[in-house]
């Protein structure tokens, strides 16, 4: 294979990983409704950050690293952080803990016998908050959100007892950010579920706590046993030295922090600790994932800064998954809205972690041959704190071993072909216009927050409308308005829901582009494709009378032929061009609006050149970045900047030639203190 052929198949590779954590990281921050294991999700964020380290120059613009969340619900008011919240890289054994050292040490150019204390705490899984104080008083407390903004709680945690209303002491600063987790402990998720109807339980205390935390009666948040503990900080006028001096303001005002945390300086020390909780975590009355560890100093901290999504200074080094054996009851299969058939094992319910689970997803047919997994087997399945566990193998084969799961040749909602793409694992169902599984799954889609994001028009009421004929077709959800009276006599239904359903579909009509494009469900259209798309027609008009120029889709850097035949495919097909058509009467589709924050570094090239000595050729590289600048690597008339260090080499000598801006280390750090 030669080398065009092997980097296009890992762009293609990149690409898919990109899709499936931006999915699933939807799912769990978001929807509070994770569909894969936390094991299984580490492992598409391992395999992505493996592939990056070792095909840097192949890294997407669209890297999950270079993201930092889903979008936000209308159901609350919306708030900007001061600062925003990152979401941690993950370690899954010693090595990667040893390899996160070096590359501290390494980018602020210590040698490894330079001390730099952790603040090592176990990793609650719980919803994160942030809480935001002016003058001591509690002003506003926000979700993670989107990392730059969140939905504001702060009616629905007035009566959680460990977050304290006012701050009482005489240091307490002016303004102030302290993050934490919102949790519930285990023996009151038990108890919270036990009050609750079968249809209404919780599958896990985190999903318990957020769905407790983003209720819109605070007097239903009330009657939930929340809790909250604090490990970090966001903005604050007071300016703090170190993790310790900030967590012994927090002890000053009461805010709760782990019991459980210790300062260490060494890789030994820092294992030693994780083993150690490991072995606890058992006994824990609340579900932690990992063990966290943090830089101990906010100057070295801000030094190191973030890559992608990600501070360079903090780790999360993950627990290993629980397991139990349990066995197969059925299986069932799930067709997607793409047509794709997914085998689903329905199991005999068992407690793992303290969470009853009962399904089990099992990916694809080759994965069913693989195990060799057959109904009535006992299997053993893995949680990481989600809904779905994972199946890892048969423990002990059914007696009765002649019901061999098989492909089915035909769709089990509609009885059309099923076909399987000789790339894919996937088997799927060719009816792409009458199968009422995937009509069900596009009109899900196309409602869903980063839809049209349609509030209370979810997956019950789509199939309750469905069943009843009121929709057929994603263009009827804008009809409903004529099936009035019907609704009103439905069930769980009256004149308040259904005119609040109106206003929340008239709420919808406006919409970005990107995010339209996105709604329509075409297959292997993501959200990060459906911007590139948006960015390259710039409106609704053009996207729609260009989007067959296979020649003008093939120039479009970080669209994969997967895409662009799927986009050419789907545009074909009349009944697709009657709904989209429909669509524009009824929405407004703002055109793509492109976003420039200019500085006096804006699009300038720089280059590097010889050893710096003060700070790294790392370091100095991120310091460029976020002043604005691009790197390059060679000299061109192009190049705006060249800064030199010791032994510079011919770079030096073309760039005096051209005629470049030559800075000294010492010029670069004053112009970047400037």
């Amino acid at each position: 294979m030669n080398l065009q052929n092997k980097e296009s198949k890992i762009v293609t590779k990149l690409k898919e990983l990109a899709q499936k954590i931006k999915k699933h990281n939807i799912l769990y921050h978001q929807k509070d409704s994770p569909k894969i294991t936390d094991g299984e999700f580490d492992k598409l964020i391992k395999e992505n950050n493996e592939l990056e380290k070792k095909y840097p120059h192949l890294i997407l613009k669209e890297s999950p690293n270079n993201s930092l969340g889903a979008e936000l619900s209308n159901k609350f008011e919306k708030i900007e952080h001061k600062v925003k919240m990152l979401s941690l890289a993950n370690a899954f054994n010693k090595k990667d803990l040893e390899d996160f050292i070096d590359r501290i040490n390494k980018f602020l150019n210590k040698n490894s016998s330079s001390k730099i204390y952790f603040i090592s705490e176990p990793k609650i899984d719980g919803l994160s908050l942030n809480l935001y104080y002016q003058k001591g008083k509690l002003a506003s407390a926000t979700t993670r959100g989107d990392g730059s903004k969140g939905e504001n709680v702060i009616n629905n945690i007035i009566n959680v007892k460990d977050i304290p209303k006012k701050l009482i002491s005489s240091n307490v600063p002016k303004e102030i950010e302290i993050r934490g987790e919102i949790y519930l402990e285990k023996k009151d998720f038990f108890n919270l579920n036990s009050k609750l109807s079968e249809n209404e339980k919780f599958s896990n205390p985190r999903n318990a706590a957020a769905g407790s935390l983003r209720q819109l009666d605070p007097n239903i948040t009330k009657n939930r046993p929340l809790r909250f503990i604090a490990h970090g900080l966001g903005y604050s006028d007071k300016k703090y030295l170190s993790i310790e001096n900030f967590y012994d303001d927090l002890k000053l005002w009461k805010i709760p922090l782990n019991k459980m945390i210790e300062k260490v300086d060494t890789i030994n020390l820092m294992y030693n600790f994780y083993k150690k909780i490991e072995n606890l975590r058992s006994k824990i009355n609340y579900d932690i994932d990992g063990i966290v560890y943090k830089v101990n100093d906010y100057n070295i901290q801000n030094r190191l800064g973030f890559v992608g999504k990600n501070p360079r200074w903090a780790v999360a080094l993950k627990f290993s998954a629980e397991k139990t054996s349990t066995k197969i009851l059925e299986i069932d299969f799930q067709i997607g809205r793409t047509g794709a058939i997914t085998p689903v094992a329905r199991l005999e319910t068992v407690n793992i972690g303290g969470v009853l689970v009962s399904n089990a997803s099992l990916h694809n047919f080759d994965e069913i041959e693989k195990k060799d997994i057959r109904i009535n087997d006992l299997v053993e399945i893995q949680r990481a704190g989600d809904v779905i566990p994972q199946v890892i193998k048969v423990i002990k084969k059914s007696k009765n071993r002649n019901n061999k799961i098989t492909f089915p040749k035909h769709c089990p909602t509609c009885g059309s072909p099923t076909i399987k793409e000789d790339d894919e694992a996937i088997l799927r169902c060719t009816n792409l216009n009458d199968c009422k599984d995937q009509i069900i799954g596009q009109l899900i889609h196309f409602s869903s927050k980063k839809g049209l994001n349609i509030d209370g028009f979810g997956e019950k009421q789509i199939k309750q409308f469905y069943e009843l004929k009121f929709i057929k077709k994603i263009e009827d959800i804008f009809l409903l308005q004529k099936y009035e009276n019907k609704i009103i006599d439905l069930n769980g239904w009256g004149n308040l829901s259904f005119k609040n359903l109106i206003i929340a579909i008239n709420n919808s009509k406006n919409i970005d582009l990107d995010k339209f494009i996105f709604s329509l469900g075409i297959r292997y259209i993501g959200e990060t494709i459906s911007k590139l798309l948006a960015k390259e027609f710039l409106n609704i008009n053009n996207f729609l009378q260009k989007i067959n120029d296979k020649d003008r889709l093939l120039l479009i850097d970080g669209l994969g032929p997967k895409a662009i035949n799927s986009l050419l495919n789907f545009f074909k097909r009349e009944n697709n061009l009657i709904t989209v058509n429909e669509l524009m009467k009824n929405i407004k589709i703002n055109d793509f609006k492109r976003i420039n924050k200019l500085s006096f570094f804006t699009n300038k090239n720089i280059i590097f050149t010889g050893t710096l000595k003060k700070m790294s050729r790392e370091e100095s590289k991120y310091l460029a970045q976020q002043l604005g600048a691009k790197i390059t690597s060679s000299v061109s008339k192009n190049t705006d900047f060249l800064i030199v260090g010791e032994k510079p080499g011919s770079k030096l000598k073309k760039a005096k030639e051209l005629k470049i801006n030559i800075l000294t280390e010492e010029d670069w750090i004053k112009k970047t203190n400037q």
